[in-house]
């Protein structure tokens, strides 16, 4: 299951979700979405609304996080979550399920910044945003800061990455986890979010 999230603002310690929208994935086909504007309690910042498109008034009325991760999280349940820059996304969802105690805790997640870091060569892109990474694979939807539309991209983003890797009847999340790096970058070991059919 591929997952993708809108904040406030880039700490989950003081700003909130504004948008979920994540895909089940199987095979190369999506076979579910979910998604739904999140009131986050506080005001969303000026510029935060230029980017996202998301205003005030969208989510003045929207259920809050209390009412839509539980929803969240039983869509979610038993897949692997694969996500864009996922230390970001699964961080959220953590801080919020936390906050409103609902447990919550992914056993398997799949980076797709950190997949791409490894297997992308650097005279192919000049960076793995999901807005480079989408315009160099061709994706079928345009990322746009828009939670649901870049979990789509991100699901055609990491089937592109998977063919770089090996046959998809035998791939499990530990061969994603340990390809080699053909950029020569060190990379991180944190995890990711948003989940596919990927055997664990």
């Amino acid at each position: 299951m591929v997952v993708d999230l809108e904040t406030t603002g880039g700490d989950p310690r003081r700003h909130r979700i504004t948008e979920i929208g994540a895909v089940k994935v199987r095979g190369r086909e999506i076979v579910e979405e979910f998604q739904s504007l999140v009131c986050p309690q506080t005001p969303i910042p000026p510029f935060i609304q230029e980017l996202t498109g998301i205003t005030d008034d969208m989510v003045a009325h929207a259920p809050e996080i209390s009412a839509v991760l539980p929803e969240f999280v039983n869509f979610a349940a038993d897949s692997v979550l694969v996500a864009h820059n996922a230390p970001f996304d699964i961080g959220f969802l953590r801080a919020e399920a936390a906050r409103v105690e609902t447990p919550w805790d992914p056993a398997e997640v799949v980076d797709t910044v950190r997949l791409a870091r490894r297997l992308m060569a650097r005279s192919e892109v000049v960076n793995c945003k999901l807005g480079t990474l989408a315009a160099f694979f061709g994706t079928g939807q345009t990322p746009d800061h828009r939670a649901l539309h870049d979990a789509r991209a991100t699901a055609d983003v990491l089937h592109a990455l998977i063919d770089r890797v090996g046959d998809w009847e035998e791939l499990r999340v530990a061969d994603l986890k340990d390809v080699p790096d053909l950029r020569g970058r060190a990379q991180t070991s944190a995890g990711s979010g948003v989940q596919a059919t990927v055997a664990p």
